[in-house]
């Protein structure tokens, strides 16, 4: 279903990236070259707009943002504290509440009963290719239900101004004004094993090598830190793992028995030191990662879960995909052949000098 409010994230979608920000518009181009995609939507700028347009709230936000100091860690926190207070504590505007409960209640009605989502930001500033907001903005795993999916999705907007977010905005020169946020609803995967993908080795920047990390279960202890993963790296060519450190990963987060919550349970006997990824799971994520880098055309960073019982074919699901901002950045040095060389005009006829 795709409308003003919301865009299904299905392989006929379209959208532009000041609808439904960076992340939205990478899974539609994910989901049209086949990659396995959660199904889910993306409620639209229109529907954080339609909150703003309230001119209490706007006004609201105007007078906090007018005496924010972004040398002030403090005063950054209290400044996110009464904007998050004022946004979340504003009504959903009618028409985008249903047109989300709506699309929420098309994804259920498959499974017969309410699905888990991740409800996660995708803002218009939001994993440019000269500025990543990776970490600034609210994700809200395992989410159940209409009434709990309207409330993530509010408090996913709010998350605009975290004092993260002021204080990457402010350091990057963002401006405040016209900051927008639209919001990814994607049906949860019950991940047996989750991690990230980089097209470029994030310690070097060698370009050549696609570096893999992973753990058991979600993905979100190895993204926040919390705990060691597993690193592959896999020559970009060639699609053959060159170097592997398994390292010991004592828990993990998985669903819980009931199915309505998360929980971390500790982990044991062999599965605490045993790699959590087949060699053929590695080349698998590679290939799709690679792929994926060729159609972007810049180096990538890309969020992916192994499903815990799914078939084989479609285990592997694309969850995020941003662009890599920290190597990407860096000015490529060309050679220098000294005048004197007899090579110097060769070398320079190939390098375009």
């Amino acid at each position: 279903m795709t409308g003003q409010y919301t865009v299904e994230l299905g392989a006929g979608a379209d959208a532009a990236a000041d609808r439904i920000g960076g992340k939205g518009v990478g899974l539609l181009a994910l989901a049209r070259t086949g990659s396995s995609v959660p199904p889910g939507f993306v409620v639209t700028v229109d529907g954080f707009e339609a909150l703003l347009a309230a001119p209490d709230l706007r006004r609201g936000i105007a007078e906090v943002l007018g005496k924010l100091d972004p040398f002030d860690p403090a005063g950054m926190e209290n400044s996110s504290s009464e904007i998050r207070r004022l946004v979340c504590g504003s009504p959903m505007p009618f028409p985008v509440a249903e047109a989300v409960a709506d699309a929420y209640g098309t994804l259920c009605a498959g499974a017969g009963h309410d699905v888990p989502v991740a409800v996660r930001s995708s803002a218009t500033a939001e994993d440019l290719p000269d500025a990543s907001f990776a970490g600034q903005h609210d994700t809200l795993l395992w989410v159940i239900g209409t009434r709990a999916v309207l409330d993530a999705v509010q408090r996913c907007w709010s998350s605009l101004w975290t004092a993260r977010a002021l204080g990457y905005r402010a350091a990057q020169g963002v401006p405040e004004a016209g900051a927008a946020m639209a919001v990814i609803v994607q049906q949860m995967v019950d991940a047996r094993t989750a991690g990230v993908a980089m097209t470029v080795n994030p310690s070097d920047g060698d370009p050549s090598k696609i570096v893999i990390e992973a753990c058991w279960g979600l993905g979100e202890p190895l993204l926040s830190g919390e705990m060691n993963p597993d690193h592959y790296v896999v020559d970009k060519v060639l699609l053959s793992p060159v170097r592997t450190r398994v390292a010991a990963k004592p828990r993990e987060l998985v669903a819980a028995p009931d199915k309505r919550s998360l929980l971390r349970r500790p982990i044991d006997g062999d599965r605490l030191y045993a790699p959590c990824l087949n060699p053929d799971e590695v080349v698998k994520i590679a290939r799709l990662a690679k792929e994926a880098e060729r159609q972007y055309g810049r180096p990538l960073e890309i969020e992916w879960a192994v499903a815990r019982d799914s078939a084989a074919s479609e285990s592997l699901q694309v969850l995020q995909c941003r662009a890599e901002t920290v190597w990407s950045k860096r000015s490529q040095r060309s050679p220098v052949v000294p005048p004197e060389s007899g090579a110097a005009g060769i070398a320079n006829t190939l390098l375009g000098l």
